[in-house]
This record gives structure tokens, sequence and C-alpha cells, in this order.
């Protein structure tokens, strides 16, 4: 993906500019985004005495963070702000500074960026929308690309636009003109937002989780998100990465970055949004309208272990509880104790709903929690321990100790609703968490089931004492299936990618698919045969007579399909005649369809019984390639169930794929049915994995619908293959 075009999107009036992620090398950037969020010295540019400006903000967050580097206020307007001295101009500012802060106007901010690119400021960051409605000469690049290009031209990091700056806590550096909190800690969360205003919101909350890197990285013209995840690796107190996201300007760098993540051990947090405009907008394919706009982001998600969230309780629970140096070593399931039987059921509910499983206890845990419980309490898990409440400090320690001791057991939750108790911390809630954190290795947390019930006093008290307090009871569950995910997702051994395939066949593809013609189904099914994907035998005829000699040579009953170009859509012009047993059939199937559709045809062998799966290539417009399996047939059309990944995938990799749909049970034999070869199926995806990373860059989109999986394995009955720049004329093969 060297050199792929991101394209930058402008406020207001929805102005772009196409510009290159590969813009100097990798040290280079690296560097000069070290000198931006590690910057020593400062010029704030607009800077201002006037309360309640953005230049006075900006000012004031630099002093209330407690920046000790130099800063040098910039108007011609002043002589002095406060205690600091202010320049006319960055050209008079006396040294050549790390970071421009560039605190001005849309209709200001070119000519502030070319001063300080001009006295040779390492970096800048702007909060500026960058839009303007016409530029100021006919054929000039809009303003966000004509900005782009000095800070390109002179290999300055940059910050935005249209965002709100950053704050790097373990520099006491805030470089913002926006109102930050001063309670705001260290700690192990790197957090990198396309929006300003969920920056803010889990930046500034009475929450209080850690973070040691915040960057509101706005439009991204210059420095992105694959940037400053890359940076916060660098980071020894680097736990947990979360990010908001809209899109990615530079997956290169972007996977790179998730890469590294995963070999670090560093968990990675995401909430993509706009998750649904513009699905199916990628291939004029089944496989592309199945994907749709996010199926991308999934398959590099699940290729990375990264943890996606769906709102933003979700992810704040999930970073609290990963921000947590413990992680899951053992155990599959979880164990939880509460003090209320209608909430614990409420629990299983929810735990059932988002697929978060309970650890088996054995005979022997159960029977320690037995001789602590009130009579007539279950030993259990997950456990009701209160009782008549008179000794339930005594039964939840003692129930927790034998939890934690049990080999099942991966994490543990205190489900109580933290409401005020009016009881010393020795003798509650709180000491009880306290007590069995201190008792354990292993994950441990309190989860409340009511936000708004919660104490602010207690969950702080809990907080400081390493204890992560999860605020909702499904998104607790969703924090721990995360948990869960990620103990299984590293606990994957390593698999061999698959066998690649002969060179001299990836050449002659790559330069048929080159080539102007469309490719026929029968020589798509060729190129699917060339990677090892069993096909169907079909034979291409032009006459009955030929029509009726194919059948006899591949063996009755057969299938008789138009091949007449441009019709993808067989079944819609009724150019299928199926289960024909005998010559005059074909005859007569063959001349109703050619009579209708033209003279040529295929003649192939009905396929065996079998379930139907769905497989294809699609071309996302940022990741590139991508493989997909979903349900095949007339239930392809189920858009939900279906998984995409990246290529090339081992057999094992594809398994999971398969393993992930809901129509997976069908495979294992339904009322009779016997079990599909579900390793032939994975094998298939595997082979298919490597034509994607083989041939993607020259294909818009593959569809293998349907795929017959029997109990003795696979047959291709279908193929459509859309070379790149070629939109076929229907919208599906069947």
């Amino acid at each position: 993906m060297a050199g792929v075009p991101r394209r930058e999107e402008g406020q207001g009036g929805g102005q772009e500019v196409v510009t290159t992620a590969s813009a100097g090398n990798d040290e280079a950037r690296r560097a000069a985004l070290r000198h931006m969020l590690e910057a020593r010295s400062v010029a704030v540019v607009g800077a201002s005495a006037k309360p309640g400006s953005l230049g006075a903000s900006m000012l004031a967050e630099l002093l209330r963070g407690g920046f000790d580097g130099s800063i040098y206020p910039v108007n011609p307007g002043y002589d002095q702000i406060g205690e600091l001295r202010c320049y006319p101009s960055i050209a008079d500012v006396p040294e050549t500074v790390d970071l421009a802060m560039l605190g001005v106007a849309n209709a200001r901010v070119e000519k502030a960026m070319a001063d300080a690119a001009a006295a040779g400021a390492l970096s800048a960051v702007t909060f500026s929308s960058l839009y303007e409605e016409v530029p100021p000469e006919p054929g000039m690049p809009p303003l966000i690309a004509r900005v782009a290009a000095i800070a390109n031209a002179h290999g300055m990091a940059m910050c935005g636009g249209n965002g709100m700056g950053f704050l790097h806590l373990e520099r006491n550096l805030r470089v913002t003109g926006f109102l930050t909190d001063e309670r705001l800690g260290t700690g192990a969360i790197a957090l990198i937002s396309h929006s300003g205003s969920a920056f803010a919101a889990f930046g500034f909350n009475d929450r209080s989780m850690g973070f040691n890197l915040i960057v509101s990285s706005g439009q991204e013209i210059v420095s992105t998100m694959a940037d400053y995840v890359g940076y916060a690796l660098d980071q020894p107190s680097t736990r947990v990465v979360a990010l908001l996201l809209e899109t990615v300007r530079d997956p290169e760098r972007f996977i790179a970055a998730l890469a590294r993540a995963a070999e670090r051990g560093v968990a990675v947090v995401a909430l993509k949004m706009g998750r649904t405009a513009g699905a199916a907008t990628m291939v004029a394919a089944h496989s592309g309208a199945l994907a749709g706009e996010h199926g991308a982001f999934e398959a590099v998600f699940g290729a990375y272990g990264v943890h996606e969230c769906r709102t933003m309780t979700e992810m704040a629970d999930t970073l609290e509880l990963f921000a947590s140096p413990r992680r899951v070593r053992t155990g599959s399931g979880i164990a939880s104790v509460h003090d209320s039987g209608g909430e614990r059921a409420m629990f299983v509910d929810l735990a059932s709903d988002v697929g978060v499983p309970f650890a088996t206890l054995s005979h022997q845990s159960l029977s320690r929690i037995d001789d602590a419980l009130d009579p007539g309490l279950i030993a259990e898990n997950p456990l009701d321990a209160w009782g008549t409440g008179i000794d339930a400090d005594a039964i939840f320690r003692a129930s927790f100790a034998a939890m934690s001791a049990d080999p099942d057991v991966a994490a543990l939750a205190f489900v109580v609703d933290l409401t005020l108790q009016g009881e010393p911390y020795e003798e509650g809630y709180l000491q009880i968490a306290h007590d069995t954190a201190a008792g354990t290795d292993k994950p441990f947390c309190v989860v409340s089931n009511l936000h708004s019930a919660i104490a602010p006093d207690e969950a702080a008290i809990l907080r400081g004492g390493g204890i992560p307090v999860l605020e909702g009871t499904e998104s607790g569950l969703l924090a721990l299936r995360h948990l869960l995910d990620d103990a299984a997702w590293r606990a994957r051994p390593a698999e061999a990618p698959p066998a690649p395939a002969h060179a001299a066949v990836r050449e002659r593809w790559r330069v048929r698919l080159d080539a102007d013609d469309e490719i026929a189904e029968l020589e798509g099914l060729q190129l699917l045969r060339d990677y090892g994907i069993p096909v169907t035998d079909a034979r291409l005829v032009a006459t009955a007579g030929d029509a009726a000699a194919a059948a006899e040579a591949v063996g009755y009953p057969v299938v008789v399909k138009t091949a007449s170009p441009g019709i993808t859509h067989k079944t819609e012009v009724a150019g299928v005649a199926v289960g024909l047993a005998d010559a005059d059939a074909v005859r007569a199937a063959y001349a109703d369809i050619a009579g209708r559709l033209g003279p040529y045809a295929l003649v192939a062998p009905m396929a065996p019984q079998g379930v139907e799966v769905a497989l294809g290539i699609v071309r996302d417009a940022i990741f590139g390639p991508l493989v997909l399996v979903a349900a095949g047939g007339v239930l392809v059309e189920l858009r939900s169930d279906r998984r995409l990944g990246l290529p090339p995938l081992g057999p094992d990799a594809a398994r999971r794929l398969i393993d992930g749909l809901q129509m997976r049970p069908i495979l294992d034999g339904v009322r009779g049915a016997p079990p599909a070869d579900v390793d032939a199926l994975a094998h298939v995806l595997s082979r298919l994995s490597v034509l994607a990373a083989d041939l993607g860059e020259h294909l818009d989109a593959v569809d293998v619908n349907p795929v017959i999986v029997s109990e003795r394995g696979c047959t291709t009955v279908d193929a459509l293959v859309v070379p790149r720049r070629t939109a076929p004329t229907a919208s599906s093969v069947t």
C-alpha cells in the first residue's frame, strides 16, 4: 500500500485534498513528532491578554499544566502579556522553537504557517477548520492543501486542523486553546480522537481515568493517528491505546502500528464512528454489498486483536479495566459475587446477551463457598451471597478467596451498587473490594449496575487503590468480554502463512486481469482452479449437440446455464436449468435458453447435496483487498451474517472467520443432515485469500457463490470476477 492516497475533508463545504501518506521518511516523521509532543520551546502565535479569547486560553493552558520550557507569545499588538515578553512576529523570537501554536483564523493561518516554517519551527498545531469558500486565485489548491504543503516541504509535524490540540501529561505540556481540568493525572492510557468533543469527554470528567497522552488529531493534514499511536507505543507507561476514529488516512502506518501494539502486548481499544454510512458502496457485486463500509475495519481489527466498542460508555469501562496492569492468564470465564438475587439474574441475562462466559467452579471451590454461606443460599457462580446480611463481609471475603483459587476463574467481579453506605471504609464493601484485590493476582473489578447511583467519593477511593470501577451492568460485562477476548487472541498459536501460488500463475493472471475485456464465468472458474480451489467441471457449448455431448462427458444429472456475455444474474432472466437427467432434457433446455439469451451456455454436473456458502474478495478504498465468507445461496442477502479477513489467511485463521458466522451450526448438520466438511471450506477460504493477496490490486471483486460444502469436501459452482476498473452489468451471480 505504499503511496496510498489519502483524502482530507474540509469543513462546511465538503472540500477535500488528496495528499500521500508516504511523504518524508519514517525517521524524519518520528523526529518531527517528538519535537511537537515533547516540545521544550513554544511560540504562541495569536497570544492575547483578552479574557476568554483563544489567545489567552492557549497561554493559560500551557501555564496551568506546569510547563517549564520556554513560552514565547507572538502578537504585534502587545509588548508583554502577564510576565511574558510578547514578540511582534515569530521571526523575532530569540530561538528556533520546537512548536508553533497557531491561534489564528482561517484567513490568517496560511501566512502564520509560512512564517513559522520560515523561522525554522519544527512543528505546529492549528485549531482552525482550514476552510475557505473560494481560493484567492483561480486554480489554486484549497487552503487545507496549501497549509499541508508548507508543513511537508519543511518536514514539520502538525496537529490539526479542526482539532483541539493535545496534552502530554507526563511532560506537563498542554497544547490546547480549550479549558482543561486541573485534576488531570498521569496514567497508562494514550487516547487519540478524531472527534474534539469525544476528546474532551474522555479527558475531562469526574471518572479521573489516567492518561499519559491525549490527542485531538482533527483533520490530520500532516500527522496522522498512526503517527500518534507509534509515539504512544514508544512510551513505557502506555498499557492501552484508545482510538476514536472516523477513517484511516495512513493505512500502511496504521496497520504497522497495530501490529507493533500486538507485539508489545499493548491493548488497543477502538470506537469507529460512522459504521453504517455508505454501506455497499465498494463494488457492484454481492461481496461488496455484504462487506459494507465497516467491514474493512472489522477485518483489520480482527487481524490485530483490536477491541471494538460501540458506545463511549463501553469504551470508558474497557479502558479502565485495561489500564489496570492485570491481564487474564488462566481460566475460561468470570466469577462474580452479588448482594442481590434480582440483580444477579439481570447480570446473567446480560452476560448471555453479550457473550460473557462464567467459570465452572470445581467441587472443592463450591464446597469452600458452601461452608461460608448462610443457610438457604446456594454455592454457585455467579453467587448471591447476601443471606441475612449479618456476616456478609466474612461471606464475601471467603467466597472471593475460593473463586480466586479456582483454576477456571479468569477474572473476578464484585457486582454491587456503589450507593452511599454511611459506613467506615474499614467495614463496608470498599474494604471487601480492597482485601479481595490484595489477595489475588487475577483481574478484579467492581461493577455497579446504575451509573447515576454511584457515590463519587467511594468510587474514587476504589480507583485510588488501583481497583477498576465499571459504571454499568452491560458496559461492565462488555469490558470483561474484551478482557477475556484479549487473552484468547494472545493465546493463539502462531500460524505459518499459506503456501503461495506459483510465480508463473500470478504473472499470467495479472496480465490477464489488466486486459480490457471481461472475465467470463468459465475463465473465472479456471482462475480459482489455478489457485487450488475445487470447481465444478463446466464445459462451454454453442449448440444443442455440443450440450448433449458435454453432459455425457461430465455425467448426469447436469445443469445448463447461459454463458452469454453481460449476463451475470442468470436466474432473473430464466437462464438456468437444473437436474437434467438425459440428453433429450439437455437439448430442450439448451434450445430454450439459447433461443432467448444467445447460443453460448455452460454445461456442468449437478453439485452434491450440501450447505451453500458464499465466498468473495472485495476491494476497500482504504485497506485494499479483503476476503469474505457469508451464508450462501439465497441467504446471501442476509448481510449481517458475514465475516471479513485481511489476506492472506492460514487455514486456522480462515476457520475462525467461518466459526463467527451465525449460520455456523448448520455446517455441523441439522435435522438429520450429515456434518459438512468445515476443514475443506477453511482450506478453500485460505486459498482464496492467497489469490486476494496476489491479485487484489488487479481486482474490484470476486464472487464465489455458492460454494457447496458437503460431508466430503467443497465444490465451487459459480464465479464472478470483476477486474479493476471494470464494472459488471448486474449486481450478482447465481
